[in-house]
């Protein structure tokens, strides 16, 4: 069973192992990958009432996670531009001086549902040692690379 939170604002997973334990994933931003991090289980676990973790639905955090890849991670492919229009959505609602439509949303929702599913099966076939389908990198590695060309 997979018990989904929000950790001071990051998308974190709980798994139970083949064994009855349980293993921590954190989204990081940099790969768009969970990885391990088991550091705050019983944190997570134990949390009562706090507004930096929260107990979270599998669609939340479907669109936590997707949100956050979006906002970090840049690339080509069909990811990629599945984000774009996701971005011109909520652009277009903010161009007409308006909030999002329902149907908007629903769109925006369905679409981050998507590019979680494509994800998961880019880094299956990556980890079953089949070379990326597409390529992309982080918005801050490119960040950093321009920081140390202007030095």
């Amino acid at each position: 069973m997979t018990r989904f939170y929000e950790y001071y604002s990051w998308p974190y997973r709980i798994d139970e192992t083949p064994d009855g334990g349980l293993t921590g994933s954190i989204l990081d931003t940099r790969t768009g990958r969970f990885t391990e991090k088991n550091e705050p289980l019983r944190k997570v676990l134990h949390a009562t009432s706090t507004s930096d973790i929260s107990a979270l639905d599998e669609d939340e955090f479907v669109q936590l996670t997707e949100r956050e890849r979006a906002g970090n991670l840049t690339g080509d492919g069909p990811i990629f531009a599945l984000y774009d229009t996701v971005r011109a959505t909520w652009d277009t609602a903010r161009d007409e001086g308006r909030r999002i439509t329902g149907e908007e949303l629903a769109l925006v929702e369905e679409l981050y549902r998507r590019t979680f599913k494509m994800w998961e099966e880019e880094f299956a076939r990556q980890d079953a040692g089949e070379p990326p389908s597409f390529q992309y990198r982080s918005k801050h590695a490119l960040k950093d690379q321009r920081e140390g060309e202007s030095r």
